[in-house]
């Protein structure tokens, strides 16, 4: 029972907001959120390939800072950083999020909230992600999240 829903958006709205029920248990969730090992298997939309996860240690830890790339079919690196912010156990992870031009420079910077509830036996997640410079850059984030939530469903009916 995977179903994805995303919240109306205002046209001067930048926020992005995705809820989804994921048919395992809310800890398994959580930690696939938070465990290097996990995260390296399911965190990129369906036409990338994550091809890097450096991690100051294999659990995230607020504070700590993180650093991925993304390649896609294209052969192109895509680099995203950030720091972990807040973590609380089964509950709540946000992060920062910033893409990396060529030279490495950062851009804009949002925080992405993953919140995780119980739904019966199963978990509820809501994430949200904030401010987007633009409503391009908000609908591209979009369509990457839930391509990237569809590898979580599908990593997870393998993990349970």
């Amino acid at each position: 029972m995977n179903t994805a829903t995303t919240s109306p958006v205002a046209k001067d709205d930048r926020d992005l907001i995705i809820e989804r029920v994921f048919d395992a248990p809310r800890a398994l969730v959580f930690e696939a959120w938070t465990d290097k090992k996990h995260l390296m298997q399911w965190s990129c939309p369906s036409e990338m390939t994550l091809t890097a996860f450096e991690m100051a240690r294999d659990i995230v830890q607020p504070g700590a800072p993180y650093r991925l790339c993304m390649t896609g079919s294209d052969g192109i690196d895509h680099w995203l950083s950030g720091v972990y912010r807040d973590v609380v156990a089964a509950t709540r992870v946000s992060y920062t999020a910033a893409w990396e031009d060529a030279a490495g420079q950062r851009g804009h910077e949002t925080l992405v909230t993953v919140t995780f509830e119980d739904a019966g036996a199963a978990t509820k997640l809501t994430l949200r992600q904030a401010p987007f410079a633009t409503d391009a850059t908000r609908d591209a984030n979009r369509w990457g999240w839930t391509s990237t939530l569809d590898h979580l469903s599908a990593y997870l009916t393998g993990v349970r």
